[in-house]
């Protein structure tokens, strides 16, 4: 297996799982609680990379973030590189990719927490800011864990946007589903075998633990 190109993936998952935590967290939050009667425009973008194939996404975050956009031309003044191909590109279109995995369970999460005990907890005096983490962040936490956990996942297999936003750059961009895809191409059928049976492994072992902690179990085994 090619331990470089995992490493390569976890730390990507790793990040981009991270980082859509707090991303995440605030579309949600907002998505939930709002009152705007247009949010359903919101919504539908952050549902887009659902629908919307990879490549086709891949290649506008490519034009977007490319040396002639504005925000390309930003980033190059600032670190002195280019964003697609790297690293940091590829962690960009990893979040935009894997937004509603983890904006989505999050927001369901925030619609189940009772009204009345917000309303309780800004009666007695506590802050919005107050209330989120003493109230509804505890008792939304296993939504926020499961979004956290099947962003993680997500992100793991991702292949056209890697490929079409990071390239394939030994050590860099190169993940665990790219090099899967090398060793098919050059007929190396046994080395692909091994590593997707372990993305295999490791993609089972991350659905357990969410299905576990939803308590899904409990449909065909009751609890006794």
């Amino acid at each position: 297996m090619n331990w470089i190109a995992i490493g390569v993936t976890v730390k990507l998952a790793a990040l981009t799982s991270l980082l859509l935590l707090g991303i995440g967290v605030g579309i949600a939050y907002w998505l939930s609680f709002s009152r705007w009667r247009w949010k359903f425009l919101v919504e539908s973008i952050v549902a887009l990379p659902l629908v919307l194939p990879p490549t086709v996404l891949g290649f506008y975050i490519l034009v977007a973030i490319g040396p002639h956009s504005p925000v390309g031309r930003f980033y190059a003044d600032l670190v002195g590189h280019a964003l697609p191909f790297t690293f940091e590109g590829l962690l960009f279109a990893s979040i935009l990719y894997s937004l509603p995995f983890a904006v989505q369970p999050f927001a369901a999460a925030f619609d189940q927490v009772d009204r009345r005990l917000i309303e309780a907890s800004w009666t007695l005096g506590a802050s919005k800011l107050q209330t989120f983490f003493k109230l509804i962040l505890p008792l939304s936490i296993t939504g926020v864990i499961t979004g956290v956990v099947l962003s993680f996942a997500h992100t793991l297999g991702e292949f056209g946007v890697v490929l079409m936003v990071g390239g394939n750059i030994e050590g860099e961009t190169r993940t665990v589903s790219i090099d899967i895809y090398d060793e098919v191409q050059v007929l190396n059928y046994a080395g692909a075998a091994k590593t997707a049976f372990f993305l295999l492994v490791v993609s089972y072992l991350v659905l357990l633990c969410v299905y576990a902690m939803n308590r899904k179990v409990w449909a065909v085994w009751p609890q006794r």
